[in-house]
């Protein structure tokens, strides 16, 4: 998890580089009107303002009219998402005896997701719809001492004698979401509200159990461990220049295994990079 938060300060770090670099750029070789300055201090990884393809209408001077429509996209490396996963059990946060196995520890069970690739729709700057898509990771951090059982016909576990210091039991999805989002007008510092929504649709790559103890030290066993191999669901975003916080809802099952039928998968977080 460590790693991964490093990545996303990188990346944050990053874009803010570049944006840093674009305005620098503004203050001193720009004169005129404050909308002509504007509008070279645009970010560099704002998919509205050339990165990837766009096609829209041109005014005079050969530019982008931002109110005509357009088609945009390209990579985006934006919308990181990190936060907390809580399973719900037949509408109920307590498990059911029968997944009682899966008690975990809430505040080390966490998700992480990210966008690299995009393509949509600006209809105005208010408005835009597109497609997406990315990398998703769920750490369920086990608090029993078990070991999934790998090549099984539905999700069981060995119960172990030794101690496990870590007992982590993660799925990596391949995640496509269509978001329809809507946003005020920029405000003198450049910045705007945002309200994203949609559902998404992802594809199970891998499944992971990564466990530490004492007796056996750091151990890895990779398999599928019946994770739902397409799942569906829906994500909300509010928030105001690139910070915002989202929640994520699954209505498939989490497992393709009988005995789990019913037990869902909900997270919520900060996500960085929104635009």
């Amino acid at each position: 998890m460590k790693y991964l938060f490093l990545t996303a300060l990188l990346i944050s770090s990053f874009a803010g580089a570049q944006a840093q670099s674009t305005i620098t750029k503004a203050d001193t070789t720009l004169t005129g009107e404050r909308g002509a300055q504007k509008e070279r201090k645009m970010k560099k990884f704002d998919m509205d303002h050339g990165v990837g393809v766009i096609i829209g209408k041109k005014d005079s001077t050969g530019k982008t009219d931002a109110s005509n429509g357009r088609f945009i996209g390209g990579i985006t490396l934006t919308r990181l998402d990190i936060g907390f996963s809580k399973l719900i059990d037949n509408g109920s946060f307590s498990l059911s005896p029968e997944n009682d196995f899966l008690d975990y520890k809430a505040g080390k069970t966490s998700t992480v997701s990210l966008d690299v690739v995009q393509m949509g729709y600006r209809f105005n700057q208010h408005f835009k719809i597109y497609v997406a898509g990315g990398f998703d990771w769920t750490h369920i951090r086990l608090k029993k001492n078990i070991t999934m059982k790998k090549n099984n016909p539905v999700l069981d576990y060995d119960t172990e004698d030794i101690q496990f210091s870590k007992n982590r039991f993660s799925s990596f999805y391949v995640h496509v979401p269509l978001n329809f989002e809507l946003r005020t007008k920029e405000n003198d510092n450049g910045k705007r509200f945002y309200f994203v929504f949609g559902p998404e649709i992802a594809f199970l790559t891998n499944a992971k159990v990564k466990q530490i103890s004492k007796e056996k030290g750091k151990e890895k066993f990779n398999d599928d461990y019946n994770f739902q191999p397409f799942r569906y669901g829906g994500t909300l975003r509010i928030g105001y220049g690139g910070l915002g916080i989202f929640t994520k809802y699954y209505f498939s099952d989490m497992f393709d295994s009988a005995p789990q039928k019913g037990l869902r998968n909900m997270s919520f977080g900060v996500t960085l990079g929104l635009n």
